[in-house]
C-alpha cells in the first residue's frame, strides 16, 4: 500500500482545508516545490496535488505550480486534481509530466466523459468520489449529488480507470481517524483499485487500512497528519513494505 502525500494548492501556497471549506484553510507553506522535495526527500513514491481553486474555478487555477513540481521530480508518479473538465487540461497535464489526472466532478454530471478520457488517455485516469453519507459531492465540494459513491464506482469498471480516490469528506482534515469500513465497502463495489483519502491521522489508521489491503485498497492520501507532525511518512511506508 502506497502513502501519498498531498499537496492542497490555494493561491499558489501548500495548505490545508477542513472539510473541504475553502474559508477554513491552514497555510503550511508558500513553497510548494519546497514542500513536494521534503516529502520526496522522506520516500514518497506518488504525490497527491489538488488545485484547491480549480475544483471552484472549474478549470486549471494553479497549473505552473503543478508544472513545476512535474518538471522537478520528472521519475515520480504524481496525480493532480481539481478543475479538471476537458481532454485540453488532461492532454497539458499529462505533456508536463504529471501521471494521472482526477475527474471529478465531470464524473459524476457526465459519466461518459471518463470513458471517452479512459480510452483517449489510456492508464492515466483516476476517478475522484467524495462522498458525504455515501452520496457523491461535486464542485469542491459545494453540492451533494444524489448519486451513490457505490453506484458511480460500478459504472466506471469497464472502463480503464486506473483507481479511485476515495474521500469521506466528514473525515477530510479533521484529524478524527481513516473510515476504514466505508474504504472497504467502496473497494468491494468494483474491481477498480481505491486510494484512501480522508481522516488518516496517525499510524493506527495506517495499520488499520494496511490490514485490509487485500480487499482492494492500493494507497492511503494524508494531509494535515503529515503537515502536523502526527504521522511520519517514512515510517508509514517502511510499515506497509514491512506488512506485505
Amino acid at each position: 500500500m502506497l502513502i501519498i502525500p498531498a499537496i492542497d494548492l490555494k493561491d499558489g501556497q501548500c495548505v490545508r482545508l477542513r472539510q473541504g471549506l475553502m474559508d477554513d484553510s491552514t497555510v503550511f507553506s508558500d513553497d510548494p516545490v519546497a514542500m513536494a522535495t521534503k516529502w520526496v526527500d522522506a520516500g514518497c513514491r506518488r504525490l497527491h496535488l489538488v488545485d484547491l481553486n480549480g475544483a471552484f474555478a472549474g478549470t486549471p487555477v494553479n497549473g505552473d505550480v503543478v508544472t513545476a513540481i512535474a518538471k522537478a521530480y520528472p521519475k515520480l508518479p504524481i496525480q493532480i486534481g481539481g478543475g479538471i473538465r476537458s481532454a485540453e487540461t488532461i492532454e497539458h497535464y499529462i505533456k508536463a509530466g504529471v501521471e494521472y489526472v482526477i475527474i471529478g466532478t465531470k464524473a459524476v454530471k457526465e459519466p461518459e466523459f471518463v470513458t471517452d478520457m479512459c480510452r483517449e488517455f489510456p492508464g492515466h485516469i483516476i476517478v475522484g468520489l467524495d462522498a458525504k453519507d455515501g452520496w457523491v459531492a461535486t464542485d469542491g465540494w459545494a453540492e451533494v449529488s444524489d448519486v451513490k459513491a457505490s453506484d458511480l464506482a460500478k459504472r466506471f469498471e469497464a472502463d480503464g480507470v486506473s483507481s479511485i480516490v476515495y474521500t469521506d469528506i466528514a473525515r477530510d482534515g479533521m484529524m478524527q481517524g481513516v473510515n476504514v469500513e466505508a474504504t472497504v465497502a467502496m473497494a468491494q463495489a468494483s474491481s477498480i483499485p481505491v486510494i484512501a483519502s480522508g481522516g488518516i491521522t496517525n499510524m493506527d489508521d495506517i495499520r488499520a487500512l494496511n490490514a485490509v489491503s487485500d480487499k482492494g485498497i492500493c494507497g492511503a492520501i494524508t494531509g494535515r497528519a503529515i503537515y502536523e507532525g502526527t504521522l511520519d511518512v517514512a515510517e508509514a511506508q517502511d510499515y506497509c513494505d514491512g506488512a506485505e
